[in-house]
């Protein structure tokens, strides 16, 4: 699973690194430990603002982390909805809209894992790659009922984290971990006419195995209180 991770980069540097065209909304600050529920940058491919007939763009914006399907009764269903198992997102009730339509890059300097040893300890782990990593994800917009239709603020703009079966190194650490794009899957994610459900399952299954080196970091990340670049810092030297 994907239950936290670390993004420092630069909405400046972001637009860079994924050719963003539009920049949306206020920069998120950088945050070493960022958590579910928390608003984070996501990357994305919609008409400009205020021109819905319009071609496509490629975005940055913000959205909350943990995602609300439109037809959600009660926002709070974002909490448990923080990642979608890449394997069934264009099947489940509230991944499937979203998998065919609304798909995002979230980018993240690394995540967080937790391991359990065998005294029933969690040992917290840092991985990483060369670069900003491109999780693959999903967002949605929910309309809040109690404000009218013309309001700015009726949509609120949700994301989840895709996660797939863990193996090799990356495996005895847990099990799931988040599915990562490599440069030349970028553009295909993101585009926003690829709206085959199988199109988009035999995409994801064509999606490699991340090579990210792993290493262990203090438990001060347990809290999502604590927020530095001390989080980041093996405990012990890896090699």
């Amino acid at each position: 699973m994907c239950g936290r991770y670390a993004s420092t980069t630069t909405d400046k540097e972001l637009r860079s690194i994924f050719e963003v065209a539009e920049i949306v909304g206020e920069e998120v600050g950088p945050s070493y430990n960022v958590a579910p529920t928390q608003q984070v940058r996501v990357v994305l491919e919609r008409p400009p603002r205020g021109k819905p007939d319009t071609d496509p763009v490629r975005q940055l914006r913000t959205a909350k982390w943990g995602l609300v399907p439109p037809w959600a009764k009660d926002v709070k269903i974002g909490n448990k909805l923080i990642n979608a198992r890449s394997e069934s997102i264009t099947e489940k009730p509230a991944f499937r809209k979203a998998a065919t339509r609304r798909r995002c890059i979230i980018p993240a300097d690394g995540y967080y894992e937790w391991m359990k040893r065998e005294d029933g300890t969690k040992i917290p782990y840092f991985l990483h790659g060369d670069g900003v990593l491109a999780m693959a994800g999903l967002y949605e917009l929910w309309p809040d009922p109690a404000l009218p239709e013309d309001d700015p603020n009726r949509w609120l703009w949700t994301t989840t984290v895709l996660t797939t079966q863990a193996t090799d190194v990356l495996g005895h650490i847990h099990d799931r971990s988040p599915v990562v794009l490599p440069p030349s899957f970028q553009e295909h994610w993101l585009d926003p006419t690829l709206t085959d459900r199988e199109q988009v399952d035999a995409l994801i299954a064509s999606i490699p195995e991340p090579r990210l080196e792993p290493y262990e970091v203090s438990t001060a990340v347990n809290s999502p209180r604590n927020n530095g670049p001390e989080l980041v810092e093996p405990v012990r030297d890896p090699h």
